[in-house]
């Protein structure tokens, strides 16, 4: 029987990733990817000619079982995602439960993921953390954030840039304005950037300068009384 290796890739930098993960990824006899095109510029780098397959949200319903049987007939196999660590905010939990219930062995390695950096670097307290990832981008996004009015933990979503004024001012609107929170962007990249203030503070700041990148926003957890 093979085994399923998800394997966490850079979310900027290139060089962030392990040396086990650039064996694994020679070793498997195939590579699904969350965008093949995304993952081909990342195994060009590194000299990695293992075959790759696209599995991504719209198809992996539809593809699940046969991977599973591909890796019940002895392939291994290696998921990865376009940044970050598979099943975080991407797919990759259908693969895995499908093979936990069938019996076949999943390895998660240990790598990057946007939001850790994003939340340690914040000067929001770590120990304690609520990780939200993406809001609904339509329904239900008040009722997510309405939730969370009494959270005490810090809090961490993920956002796109052309929401994350719409999601400052929702936040300002259930939390307050003067709660404080700060706009973590393009994570190990060239122009990685932290804007810390109120949420009223980044609101005016985006409003004026624009934004563009990936987006981590951390939210101060409400007070305890």
């Amino acid at each position: 029987m093979g085994k399923l290796y998800l394997i966490p890739t850079p979310v900027g930098n290139l060089e962030d990733i392990t040396l086990r993960a650039l064996r694994l990824l020679k070793e498997v006899s195939l590579i699904l990817a969350e965008d093949t095109r995304t993952t081909s510029f990342l195994l060009k780098q590194y000299d990695i000619r293992t075959p790759l397959q696209s599995h991504h949200k719209f198809n992996e319903h539809q593809q699940v079982m046969r991977m599973a049987e591909k890796l019940r007939q002895g392939e291994d196999m290696a998921l990865v995602s376009d940044a970050g660590t598979p099943g975080i905010s991407d797919p990759g939990f259908l693969l895995v439960k499908t093979c936990v219930e069938q019996g076949i062995e999943t390895e998660c390695l240990p790598g990057a993921t946007a939001f850790v950096p994003a939340l340690v670097n914040s000067g929001f307290p770590c120990d304690r953390f609520c990780f939200e990832g993406f809001l609904p981008q339509k329904k239900g996004r008040m009722k997510r954030l309405a939730g969370l009015a009494g959270e005490t933990r810090t809090m961490a979503f993920y956002e796109s840039p052309y929401r994350l004024i719409k999601a400052l001012e929702q936040m300002a609107e259930v939390f307050g304005e003067e709660r404080n929170a700060c706009v973590a962007r393009e994570i190990s990249k060239k122009f990685e950037e932290y804007k810390r203030g109120t949420l009223e503070e980044l609101i005016r700041y985006y409003t004026e300068n624009g934004v563009k990148g990936e987006i981590v926003i951390l939210v101060a957890g409400k007070e305890e009384e």
